[in-house]
């Protein structure tokens, strides 16, 4: 058995503290039953300039969220120091039972909602009209007063122009190879 010598204190320890720290970075959380959770798409949406595309996400197991804050954002956007209001990162806001345009971006003002009759059963996807290749990214779904250990999601939205080939479509964002 190796000792090492903590550089914390003078006591030894069979494993160095980084080990401990690494072991407990890949431990899993599992969901306790009965635990309401935040689900997103694993799978990338794709769509095309001038489509209508609906982000998916929503509850397990169903869960009125009518009375809650929901946040949609891109979590990869970085605000812009020209623009006053950059720091506005919400795609779509709802919060006191209503959307909140005030704080959406100026990009997304007029083109996003929710699913508001269905929000009494967990639906929290967001449909984005007219997506156009600027609207690539992640989206990050959001529920802070979530009593979760799991609040968020993220759903990739990737647009190109479309190619078919027989009954397959593909995206010119993704690399083809023919």
């Amino acid at each position: 058995m190796c000792v090492y010598k903590s550089h914390f204190e003078d006591s030894f320890f069979p494993f160095p503290l980084w080990t401990l720290i690494l072991c407990s970075a890949f431990i899993v959380r599992t969901p306790v039953q009965g635990e309401v959770l935040v689900i997103g798409s694993n799978l990338p949406i794709i769509a095309a300039p001038g489509d209508d595309v609906i982000l998916p996400c929503h509850l397990e197991p169903m869960f009125d969220v009518q009375g809650l804050t929901v946040e949609w954002s891109k979590p990869d956007l970085k605000p812009d120091p020209s623009d006053r209001l950059s720091r506005v990162e919400y795609v779509h806001l709802y919060r006191d039972r209503q959307e909140v345009p005030d704080m959406k971006m100026a990009s997304y003002f007029r083109r996003t909602e929710l699913f508001m009759d269905d929000m009494k059963h967990g639906n929290i996807s967001l449909k984005i009209l007219n997506v156009s290749e600027e609207d690539n990214g992640r989206y990050r779904c959001f529920i802070p007063k979530l009593q979760s250990g799991v609040k968020a999601a993220v759903v990739e939205l990737v647009v190109g122009e479309k190619i078919c080939f027989g009954t397959f479509l593909f995206s010119t964002h993704f690399q083809t190879f023919m």
